[in-house]
């Protein structure tokens, strides 16, 4: 007895499905991670900064380089030893506009620069195990507001593109403070303006501030306040649901920390200062065991 037409209609209906399934399903299987496309490619891209110093930034010779940077040179290592060839590191400049969407698009396989690990960036990348605890500061000119309500009436300026400066704006609505915030293209544009009188403060990360601080050539009549303003907790960035590379990140982490060897790592960019209280217990509870 041949079959109804209803029959036909769902066998029909039964191979789309099949074949959508499948269709899909052989989708996902060609979505190559991060360490498939490198065992291919023989490329390993790094994305940083140039002016986010000590953290990444370019030396005088043009050198990527910073304390970020390094920790992803040590990610580089473990990524060639897993691809079992030799692999050539692209290195990629990006902006604290910028940088995420480097991220997402595979322009750079990791983000290597004072990068927060935040809630809300996670809709947009996964980020390693935390590789530095900072927290946004103020400099001032000697003769500048000496105190946050000292700031009203003042322009301030911040990096556009960061943390700071929405918490920036926060911090100014919450105290009910009314100041103009300046927006300004990097952190050398920043004490500039404040150096000349354009700007009655700086906020950004204190390290930076501080690292902006140092040298022969560096401003003589500015100074950074004893608070903070937030506290920042860094990670690297890397594409979403990557487990295995995010894997390979975590662990090359973990063992720096287990080593000691970020010791070394620290001393060589930031001169003879010594890991804070917070920073080392960082590095304890990221020691995480093989």
């Amino acid at each position: 007895m041949g079959a109804s037409l209803f029959q036909l209609a769902y066998i029909k209906w039964m191979g789309l499905c099949l074949a959508a399934g499948g269709a899909l399903l052989f989708s996902g299987g060609a979505s190559a991670g991060t360490l498939d496309q490198v065992r291919e490619t023989g490329v390993f891209k790094i994305g940083y900064r140039t002016d986010a110093a000590p953290y990444s930034y370019e030396s005088d010779s043009g050198e990527p380089s910073g304390y970020v940077v390094d920790l992803c040179r040590e990610v580089a290592a473990a990524v060639q030893q897993e691809a079992g060839r030799e692999v050539k590191v692209e290195y990629v400049i990006v902006t604290a506009e910028d940088r995420f969407d480097a991220v997402q698009s595979g322009k750079i396989d990791i983000l290597c620069e004072a990068t927060t690990a935040t809630l809300a960036r996670r809709k947009l990348v996964d980020f390693s195990l935390m590789t530095f605890i900072d927290g946004a500061g103020v400099m001032v000119r000697e003769d500048g507001p000496q105190s946050f309500a000292a700031m009203a009436g003042q322009k301030i300026g911040v990096h556009a593109g960061t943390t700071t400066q929405a918490a920036l704006k926060k911090s100014l609505s919450d105290n009910k403070i009314e100041a103009e915030v300046i927006p300004v293209a990097d952190h050398e544009d920043g004490v500039k303006k404040l150096e000349s009188g354009e700007l009655a403060a700086y906020f950004a990360d204190r390290a930076i501030l501080s690292f902006l601080l140092i040298g022969p050539d560096s401003p003589k009549n500015l100074m950074i306040a004893k608070d903070y303003l937030t506290r920042e907790p860094y990670a690297l960035a890397l594409t979403r649901g990557d487990e295995d590379f995010r894997l390979l990140v975590d662990s090359t982490l973990a063992r720096l920390y287990r080593s000691k060897t970020i010791d070394k790592i620290f001393a060589r960019n930031f001169a003879n200062a010594k890991p804070s209280d917070v920073l080392r217990a960082l590095y304890i509870i990221n020691a995480l065991p093989e």
